[in-house]
């Protein structure tokens, strides 16, 4: 989990290591292989590899909830039209919404959209997938729905680094915290570690910051049980 204050570079970071952004200095490795951006060939192939989901969802409007995921199985993997409509529709029931796939973004809420571009992701079978503040452009009461799809993603395994300001979403899930502060790596540990009460980390510090802000959760450092079960 990246999180931090805003402008921190969490989503810079984030864009660098799929080089969306070319980082000034550093290496990118996937599957212990280090990658080289200036090999066309190669970036190509390792973004197949590497799902994106941004904040804004940065979905096709003139396209179906399951034409905004199979087009990229059809112009990228060259799947026929009838395997890649099948293959999108599995994805989109992965995440609750096969009943919708015949919906326009317009006609979907911003939760929906998220999961759309969630299902769009994993349809390309990534190894690991980059989560830029997924639930941040949400309504609060349409954050749940999002945040249970990537617990479920999470729970079967799936590699991800998100970048979040939820900090109860943070402690329940995250493995790993990267605490980033003008576009530097702060502080790195386990939730265990750095959220623990008491702490006195610069991790602490945010949370409870954000707590006295009255932030979105209004109870971001509590244990991880007690996260997961409100979140359940």
């Amino acid at each position: 989990m990246l999180i931090g204050p805003s402008g921190g570079g969490k989503s810079t970071f984030l864009q660098c290591l799929n080089f969306l952004i070319h980082p000034d200095q550093g290496e990118v490795f996937l599957d212990g292989k280090r990658i080289n951006p200036d090999n066309k060939r190669e970036l190509y192939d390792f973004r197949q590899h590497v799902g994106m989901i941004f904040q804004d969802f940065n979905l096709f409007d003139h396209l179906t909830a399951e034409g905004n995921v199979s087009i990229a199985l059809r112009k990228v993997k060259g799947m026929s039209k009838k395997e890649a409509h099948a293959r999108a529709i599995h994805e989109l029931d992965r995440v609750g919404l096969s009943m919708r796939s015949d919906h326009y973004p317009a006609q979907l809420s911003g939760g929906q959209k998220q999961r759309v571009a969630i299902a769009r992701a994993l349809a390309m079978d990534p190894k690991v997938i980059l989560l830029d503040e997924p639930t941040s452009a949400l309504d609060p009461e349409l954050v749940g729905e999002v945040v249970a799809v990537i617990r479920k993603l999470a729970a079967g395994g799936m590699p991800m680094l998100l970048a979040t300001h939820q900090m109860d979403f943070a402690q329940a899930l995250a493995t790993e915290i990267i605490f980033m502060e003008k576009g530097r790596i702060v502080e790195q540990g386990s939730p265990e570690t750095l959220l623990a009460p008491g702490a006195g980390t610069r991790t602490q510090d945010f949370c409870l910051s954000l707590n006295q802000m009255g932030a979105q959760n209004p109870a971001p450092c509590c244990s991880k049980a007690e996260t997961q079960e409100t979140m359940e």
